[in-house]
């Protein structure tokens, strides 16, 4: 009986080693390799319709604006300013755009939500805050999105000048901290 479960023993090391042996020296053939460097939609973006099929650079969704700065010139302190970025599907598969982010809080984006076909035209609003930001800005938007490569970043630049009102009560701020302190 001891036997039989020595037996049983060696019997499931061996193969345990066996098993673990293969896998460490699995090396991917050519056709593997190829295949890895096909860019797949899935490492693009995290989103369930496109990551089931590979997708070569030249088939890719290609999204192409009519501009990516956007110079809202000079305003004053406290204001917002809003701007439409219009772009184009200018690639041959759907265009899906993943997120849009502002570099900061106060630059606020808008997308589209649903694939863009090939040849279709459509918008990204951004919303710029100014309340808080002083001097010359230069805010961007970070598109993710299914094209190559797959991040593509527009700007909103311009200056933002004192609001009076804003430097008045700092002044009058100011003469009451000094008055207290010399109490």
């Amino acid at each position: 009986m001891d036997n039989c479960y020595l037996f049983l023993l060696c019997v499931i090391l061996f193969t345990a080693c066996n098993s673990s042996e293969e896998l460490s020296t699995s090396i991917p053939t050519a056709d593997e390799i190829e295949r890895m460097e096909t860019i797949s939609n899935s490492t693009l973006i995290n989103n369930p319709i496109t990551a089931d099929e590979a997708i070569s650079p030249e088939n890719a969704a290609k999204i192409e604006f009519e501009e990516e700065v956007f110079d809202f010139g000079s305003i004053i302190e406290g204001e917002v300013v809003e701007h439409i970025f219009k772009f184009k599907n200018t690639g041959k598969t759907p265009l899906i755009i993943n997120h849009a982010k502002g570099s900061c809080g106060c630059t606020i984006p808008e997308w589209p939500h649903d694939p863009i076909s090939p040849g279709v035209t459509s918008k990204i609003k951004v919303k710029f805050n100014s309340k808080g930001k002083q001097g010359e800005q230069n805010k961007t938007v970070t598109i993710s999105a299914n094209t190559i490569p797959n991040k593509t970043t527009i700007r909103i630049v311009g200056g933002v000048e004192i609001n009076p009102e804003t430097e008045k009560k700092a002044k009058e701020n100011k003469t009451l901290r000094e008055k207290n302190k010399d109490l």
